[in-house]
Protein backbone atom coordinates (compact mmCIF):
# COMPACT_ATOMS: atom_id res chain seq x y z
CA UNK A 1 0.00 0.00 0.00
CA UNK A 2 2.68 2.49 1.02
CA UNK A 3 5.30 3.23 -1.65
CA UNK A 4 8.28 3.11 0.69
CA UNK A 5 10.91 4.23 -1.78
CA UNK A 6 8.80 7.17 -2.94
CA UNK A 7 8.28 8.20 0.67
CA UNK A 8 11.97 7.95 1.54
CA UNK A 9 13.03 9.91 -1.53
CA UNK A 10 10.50 12.64 -0.80
CA UNK A 11 11.67 12.86 2.81
CA UNK A 12 15.29 13.20 1.68
CA UNK A 13 14.26 15.87 -0.79
CA UNK A 14 12.34 17.82 1.85
CA UNK A 15 15.20 17.88 4.37
CA UNK A 16 17.48 19.37 1.72
CA UNK A 17 15.18 22.38 1.40
CA UNK A 18 16.39 24.96 3.93
CA UNK A 19 13.66 25.99 6.37
CA UNK A 20 15.09 27.21 9.65
CA UNK A 21 12.49 28.96 11.79
CA UNK A 22 11.02 32.05 10.07
CA UNK A 23 12.83 31.12 6.84
CA UNK A 24 10.28 28.62 5.55
CA UNK A 25 9.43 30.29 2.22
CA UNK A 26 11.18 27.78 -0.03
CA UNK A 27 9.65 24.70 1.55
CA UNK A 28 6.24 26.38 1.84
CA UNK A 29 6.22 27.04 -1.90
CA UNK A 30 7.18 23.44 -2.61
CA UNK A 31 4.45 22.10 -0.32
CA UNK A 32 1.84 24.38 -1.89
CA UNK A 33 2.62 22.76 -5.23
CA UNK A 34 2.54 19.22 -3.83
CA UNK A 35 -0.74 19.73 -1.99
CA UNK A 36 -2.34 21.44 -4.97
CA UNK A 37 -1.35 18.54 -7.21
CA UNK A 38 -3.04 16.18 -4.75
CA UNK A 39 -6.34 18.02 -5.10
CA UNK A 40 -6.23 20.29 -2.06
CA UNK A 41 -7.43 23.85 -1.96
CA UNK A 42 -4.43 25.57 -0.39
CA UNK A 43 -4.25 28.95 1.28
CA UNK A 44 -1.40 30.64 3.10
CA UNK A 45 -2.57 32.59 6.12
CA UNK A 46 -1.12 35.82 7.47
CA UNK A 47 0.73 34.37 10.45
CA UNK A 48 4.08 35.54 9.10
CA UNK A 49 2.95 39.16 9.06
CA UNK A 50 2.88 39.16 12.87
CA UNK A 51 6.59 38.38 13.04
CA UNK A 52 9.01 41.29 12.91
CA UNK A 53 11.85 39.31 11.35
CA UNK A 54 12.17 36.52 8.80
CA UNK A 55 10.55 35.87 5.44
CA UNK A 56 6.94 36.55 6.50
CA UNK A 57 5.86 33.08 5.39
CA UNK A 58 2.44 32.03 6.66
CA UNK A 59 0.99 28.70 7.70
CA UNK A 60 -0.38 26.48 4.95
CA UNK A 61 -4.01 25.45 5.38
CA UNK A 62 -5.05 22.85 2.81
CA UNK A 63 -8.50 21.30 2.49
CA UNK A 64 -9.38 18.12 0.61
CA UNK A 65 -13.10 17.47 0.09
CA UNK A 66 -14.71 14.27 1.32
CA UNK A 67 -14.98 11.40 -1.15
CA UNK A 68 -18.20 9.85 0.08
CA UNK A 69 -17.03 9.13 3.57
CA UNK A 70 -19.38 10.06 6.37
CA UNK A 71 -16.74 10.65 9.01
CA UNK A 72 -15.84 13.96 10.62
CA UNK A 73 -13.49 16.53 9.18
CA UNK A 74 -10.02 15.73 10.52
CA UNK A 75 -6.88 17.79 10.91
CA UNK A 76 -3.42 16.40 10.07
CA UNK A 77 -0.54 18.65 11.00
CA UNK A 78 3.24 18.99 11.10
CA UNK A 79 5.57 21.98 11.20
CA UNK A 80 7.73 23.20 8.33
CA UNK A 81 10.55 24.81 10.28
CA UNK A 82 13.68 23.30 11.74
CA UNK A 83 16.14 24.36 14.39
CA UNK A 84 19.67 25.52 13.59
CA UNK A 85 22.05 24.47 12.10
CA UNK A 86 19.62 23.57 9.34
CA UNK A 87 21.09 25.02 6.14
CA UNK A 88 22.75 22.89 3.51
CA UNK A 89 21.54 19.58 4.98
CA UNK A 90 22.99 16.54 3.22
CA UNK A 91 21.23 13.39 4.45
CA UNK A 92 23.02 10.05 4.50
CA UNK A 93 21.19 6.77 3.87
CA UNK A 94 22.94 3.69 5.19
CA UNK A 95 21.63 0.31 6.34
CA UNK A 96 18.04 1.45 6.71
CA UNK A 97 18.93 4.62 8.64
CA UNK A 98 18.81 8.21 7.39
CA UNK A 99 21.07 10.56 9.32
CA UNK A 100 22.68 13.95 9.23
CA UNK A 101 26.04 14.26 7.53
CA UNK A 102 27.34 15.48 10.87
CA UNK A 103 27.58 19.25 10.56
CA UNK A 104 23.84 20.03 10.50
CA UNK A 105 20.68 18.64 11.99
CA UNK A 106 18.74 16.19 9.78
CA UNK A 107 15.34 17.88 9.92
CA UNK A 108 13.29 14.75 10.64
CA UNK A 109 11.80 17.09 13.23
CA UNK A 110 9.43 17.65 11.58
CA UNK A 111 9.81 16.79 7.91
CA UNK A 112 9.26 13.15 8.77
CA UNK A 113 5.76 14.25 9.77
CA UNK A 114 5.33 16.28 6.60
CA UNK A 115 6.44 13.37 4.41
CA UNK A 116 4.11 10.92 6.17
CA UNK A 117 1.10 13.17 5.57
CA UNK A 118 1.91 13.60 1.87
CA UNK A 119 2.39 9.86 1.35
CA UNK A 120 -0.83 9.15 3.24
CA UNK A 121 -2.81 11.38 0.88
CA UNK A 122 -1.24 9.79 -2.19
CA UNK A 123 -2.19 6.32 -0.97
CA UNK A 124 -5.76 7.41 -0.18
CA UNK A 125 -6.13 8.62 -3.74
CA UNK A 126 -4.37 5.68 -5.39
CA UNK A 127 -6.34 3.11 -3.41
CA UNK A 128 -9.56 5.14 -3.63
CA UNK A 129 -10.06 4.88 0.12
CA UNK A 130 -13.21 6.79 1.14
CA UNK A 131 -12.59 9.62 3.56
CA UNK A 132 -14.26 12.62 5.07
CA UNK A 133 -12.93 16.13 4.65
CA UNK A 134 -9.21 16.33 5.42
CA UNK A 135 -7.51 19.54 6.50
CA UNK A 136 -3.73 19.59 6.42
CA UNK A 137 -1.97 22.35 8.35
CA UNK A 138 1.76 22.90 7.94
CA UNK A 139 2.88 25.53 10.46
CA UNK A 140 5.76 27.97 10.69
CA UNK A 141 7.93 28.76 13.67
CA UNK A 142 7.06 25.83 15.89
CA UNK A 143 10.61 25.54 17.15
CA UNK A 144 10.71 29.10 18.46
CA UNK A 145 7.56 29.09 20.54
CA UNK A 146 4.72 27.56 18.48
CA UNK A 147 4.52 30.84 16.57
CA UNK A 148 2.51 29.54 13.64
CA UNK A 149 -0.04 27.56 15.64
CA UNK A 150 -0.67 30.53 17.92
CA UNK A 151 -1.34 32.80 14.93
CA UNK A 152 -3.11 30.30 12.69
CA UNK A 153 -6.25 31.60 10.99
CA UNK A 154 -8.71 29.40 12.88
CA UNK A 155 -11.63 30.79 10.92
CA UNK A 156 -10.45 28.49 8.12
CA UNK A 157 -10.31 25.39 10.32
CA UNK A 158 -13.46 23.26 10.36
CA UNK A 159 -11.99 20.13 11.95
CA UNK A 160 -12.61 19.44 15.63
CA UNK A 161 -10.52 16.26 15.59
CA UNK A 162 -6.77 16.33 14.96
CA UNK A 163 -3.46 14.48 14.81
CA UNK A 164 -0.09 16.21 15.02
CA UNK A 165 2.98 14.26 13.90
CA UNK A 166 5.73 15.72 16.05
CA UNK A 167 6.61 13.55 19.04
CA UNK A 168 9.97 11.86 19.45
CA UNK A 169 8.69 8.48 20.55
CA UNK A 170 8.29 5.53 18.17
CA UNK A 171 5.25 5.11 15.94
CA UNK A 172 2.47 3.95 18.22
CA UNK A 173 3.21 6.47 20.97
CA UNK A 174 0.18 8.68 21.57
CA UNK A 175 0.59 11.77 23.72
CA UNK A 176 -2.53 12.29 25.83
CA UNK A 177 -1.16 14.68 28.44
CA UNK A 178 1.15 17.67 28.10
CA UNK A 179 1.42 20.78 30.30
CA UNK A 180 0.10 24.28 30.33
CA UNK A 181 3.03 26.68 30.28
CA UNK A 182 3.36 30.19 31.68
CA UNK A 183 6.44 32.35 31.21
CA UNK A 184 7.51 35.60 32.79
CA UNK A 185 10.04 38.35 32.20
CA UNK A 186 10.89 40.48 35.23
CA UNK A 187 12.89 43.68 34.94
CA UNK A 188 14.21 44.71 38.35
CA UNK A 189 15.28 48.33 38.60
CA UNK A 190 17.55 49.43 41.41
CA UNK A 191 19.87 52.45 41.58
CA UNK A 192 23.39 52.77 40.21
CA UNK A 193 26.27 53.95 42.37
CA UNK A 194 30.05 53.68 42.47
CA UNK A 195 30.73 50.30 44.05
CA UNK A 196 34.01 51.44 45.64
CA UNK A 197 33.13 54.96 46.73
CA UNK A 198 29.45 55.04 47.66
CA UNK A 199 27.90 51.56 47.46
CA UNK A 200 25.38 52.45 50.16
CA UNK A 201 23.82 54.95 47.76
CA UNK A 202 22.97 52.20 45.30
CA UNK A 203 20.31 49.51 45.13
CA UNK A 204 21.82 46.34 43.70
CA UNK A 205 19.32 44.91 41.21
CA UNK A 206 21.26 41.65 40.90
CA UNK A 207 21.12 41.15 44.66
CA UNK A 208 17.37 41.75 44.61
CA UNK A 209 17.04 39.12 41.89
CA UNK A 210 19.26 36.70 43.81
CA UNK A 211 17.17 37.02 46.97
CA UNK A 212 13.97 36.50 44.98
CA UNK A 213 15.31 33.42 43.19
CA UNK A 214 16.70 32.02 46.44
CA UNK A 215 13.22 32.09 47.94
CA UNK A 216 11.53 30.41 44.97
CA UNK A 217 10.55 26.78 44.70
CA UNK A 218 12.21 25.73 41.42
CA UNK A 219 12.73 22.45 39.57
CA UNK A 220 10.43 19.48 40.05
CA UNK A 221 7.61 20.87 42.18
CA UNK A 222 5.47 17.71 42.12
CA UNK A 223 4.65 14.87 39.73
CA UNK A 224 2.70 17.25 37.49
CA UNK A 225 4.53 20.56 37.86
CA UNK A 226 7.94 22.05 37.05
CA UNK A 227 9.47 25.51 37.27
CA UNK A 228 12.69 27.09 36.05
CA UNK A 229 14.68 30.30 35.93
CA UNK A 230 16.36 30.09 32.55
CA UNK A 231 17.94 33.48 31.85
CA UNK A 232 19.36 36.18 34.09
CA UNK A 233 21.25 39.24 32.88
CA UNK A 234 22.36 42.51 34.38
CA UNK A 235 25.20 44.77 35.35
CA UNK A 236 27.79 46.71 33.37
CA UNK A 237 31.03 46.60 35.38
CA UNK A 238 32.34 45.38 38.70
CA UNK A 239 32.77 48.93 39.97
CA UNK A 240 29.13 49.88 39.39
CA UNK A 241 26.26 48.83 41.63
CA UNK A 242 23.98 47.28 38.99
CA UNK A 243 20.91 49.35 38.28
CA UNK A 244 19.00 46.69 36.36
CA UNK A 245 18.61 42.92 36.26
CA UNK A 246 16.33 40.91 33.97
CA UNK A 247 15.05 37.43 34.84
CA UNK A 248 13.23 35.02 32.54
CA UNK A 249 11.42 32.03 33.99
CA UNK A 250 8.59 29.61 33.46
CA UNK A 251 6.19 27.16 35.07
CA UNK A 252 4.54 24.10 33.58
CA UNK A 253 1.90 21.68 34.82
CA UNK A 254 -0.58 19.18 33.52
CA UNK A 255 -3.04 20.97 35.83
CA UNK A 256 -3.56 24.58 34.69
CA UNK A 257 -4.31 25.82 38.21
CA UNK A 258 -0.99 24.44 39.45
CA UNK A 259 0.92 26.14 36.62
CA UNK A 260 -0.78 29.42 37.47
CA UNK A 261 -0.17 29.04 41.21
CA UNK A 262 3.51 28.33 40.58
CA UNK A 263 4.03 31.37 38.35
CA UNK A 264 2.17 33.51 40.91
CA UNK A 265 4.52 32.23 43.61
CA UNK A 266 7.60 33.16 41.56
CA UNK A 267 6.26 36.59 40.71
CA UNK A 268 5.33 37.12 44.34
CA UNK A 269 8.89 36.44 45.49
CA UNK A 270 10.21 39.00 43.03
CA UNK A 271 7.77 41.61 44.28
CA UNK A 272 8.63 40.87 47.93
CA UNK A 273 12.36 41.16 47.28
CA UNK A 274 11.90 44.40 45.36
CA UNK A 275 9.87 45.88 48.21
CA UNK A 276 12.45 44.76 50.77
CA UNK A 277 15.27 46.62 49.01
CA UNK A 278 13.17 49.54 47.74
CA UNK A 279 13.66 48.53 44.13
CA UNK A 280 11.05 48.42 41.39
CA UNK A 281 9.96 45.35 39.45
CA UNK A 282 8.22 45.33 36.09
CA UNK A 283 6.86 41.86 35.42
CA UNK A 284 5.14 40.49 32.33
CA UNK A 285 3.46 37.08 32.54
CA UNK A 286 2.36 35.23 29.39
CA UNK A 287 0.34 32.06 29.08
CA UNK A 288 2.32 30.32 26.35
CA UNK A 289 -0.07 27.46 25.64
CA UNK A 290 -2.80 25.26 27.07
CA UNK A 291 -2.49 21.68 28.25
CA UNK A 292 -3.28 18.47 26.43
CA UNK A 293 -5.54 16.44 28.67
CA UNK A 294 -7.16 13.69 26.63
CA UNK A 295 -8.90 10.69 28.13
CA UNK A 296 -8.08 7.19 26.87
CA UNK A 297 -11.64 6.84 25.58
CA UNK A 298 -11.61 10.17 23.70
CA UNK A 299 -12.12 9.98 19.94
CA UNK A 300 -8.60 10.90 18.74
CA UNK A 301 -7.01 8.48 21.19
CA UNK A 302 -9.31 5.59 20.27
CA UNK A 303 -8.63 6.18 16.58
CA UNK A 304 -4.86 6.38 17.10
CA UNK A 305 -4.81 3.24 19.28
CA UNK A 306 -6.79 1.24 16.73
CA UNK A 307 -4.64 2.57 13.88
CA UNK A 308 -1.47 1.46 15.64
CA UNK A 309 -2.91 -2.00 16.27
CA UNK A 310 -3.96 -2.21 12.63
CA UNK A 311 -0.38 -1.80 11.40
CA UNK A 312 1.06 -4.15 14.00
CA UNK A 313 2.72 -1.71 16.39
CA UNK A 314 1.99 -1.50 20.08
CA UNK A 315 0.05 1.62 21.09
CA UNK A 316 1.43 3.42 24.11
CA UNK A 317 -0.35 6.29 25.82
CA UNK A 318 2.24 8.82 26.91
CA UNK A 319 2.79 12.03 28.85
CA UNK A 320 5.33 14.74 28.07
CA UNK A 321 6.66 17.82 29.80
CA UNK A 322 7.08 19.68 26.53
CA UNK A 323 4.71 21.67 24.37
CA UNK A 324 3.79 21.28 20.70
CA UNK A 325 1.31 22.66 18.18
CA UNK A 326 -1.12 20.07 19.58
CA UNK A 327 -1.27 22.06 22.84
CA UNK A 328 -2.39 25.14 20.97
CA UNK A 329 -4.91 23.23 18.87
CA UNK A 330 -6.48 21.72 21.98
CA UNK A 331 -6.72 25.19 23.49
CA UNK A 332 -8.67 26.23 20.38
CA UNK A 333 -11.20 23.44 20.82
CA UNK A 334 -9.67 20.84 18.48
CA UNK A 335 -9.35 17.49 20.27
CA UNK A 336 -5.85 16.67 19.13
CA UNK A 337 -3.12 14.21 20.07
CA UNK A 338 0.58 14.34 19.23
CA UNK A 339 1.91 11.13 17.70
CA UNK A 340 5.37 9.60 17.99
CA UNK A 341 7.15 9.46 14.62
CA UNK A 342 10.45 7.85 15.58
CA UNK A 343 12.83 10.78 15.11
CA UNK A 344 15.92 10.38 17.30
CA UNK A 345 18.53 12.75 18.76
CA UNK A 346 16.56 15.73 17.48
CA UNK A 347 18.05 19.23 17.68
CA UNK A 348 21.55 17.75 17.37
CA UNK A 349 23.91 17.02 14.51
CA UNK A 350 23.51 13.31 15.36
CA UNK A 351 19.82 13.32 14.45
CA UNK A 352 18.51 10.27 12.58
CA UNK A 353 15.40 8.31 11.67
CA UNK A 354 14.97 4.78 10.39
CA UNK A 355 13.31 3.94 7.10
CA UNK A 356 11.10 1.54 9.04
CA UNK A 357 9.73 4.38 11.14
CA UNK A 358 9.18 6.64 8.12
CA UNK A 359 7.10 3.93 6.47
CA UNK A 360 5.22 3.11 9.69
CA UNK A 361 4.26 6.78 10.06
CA UNK A 362 2.63 6.87 6.65
CA UNK A 363 0.87 3.53 7.24
CA UNK A 364 -0.42 4.82 10.55
CA UNK A 365 -1.86 7.97 8.99
CA UNK A 366 -3.69 6.01 6.30
CA UNK A 367 -5.29 3.94 9.04
CA UNK A 368 -6.13 7.06 11.07
CA UNK A 369 -8.01 8.53 8.12
CA UNK A 370 -9.73 5.23 7.33
CA UNK A 371 -10.77 4.60 10.93
CA UNK A 372 -12.12 8.12 11.33
CA UNK A 373 -14.94 6.88 9.05
CA UNK A 374 -15.79 4.03 11.40
CA UNK A 375 -15.17 5.13 14.99
CA UNK A 376 -17.61 7.61 16.49
CA UNK A 377 -17.95 9.51 19.75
Amino acid sequence: MINGERLIQEFMELVQVDSESLAERQVANLLKERLGALGFEVIEDGAGSYVEVGEKTGNLIATLPATGGAGPSILLSAHMDTVKPGRGIKPKRENGVISSSGNTILGADDKAGVAAILECIRVLKEQQIPHGEIQVVFTIGEEIGLVGAKRLDYSKIKAKLGFVLDSGGPPGEIIIKAPTQYSFKATIKGRAAHAGIAPEQGINAIMVASVAIGNMHIGRIDDETTANIGIISGGMATNIVPEQCIIDGESRSIKPDKAKAQIDHMVGEIKKAADRFQAKAEIKVVKEYDQIDLQPDSLPVRIAVKAAESIGVEPKLGHTGGGSDANVFNGKGIACTNLGIGMSKVHTTDEFITEEHLIANARLMVEVVRLAQEIRE
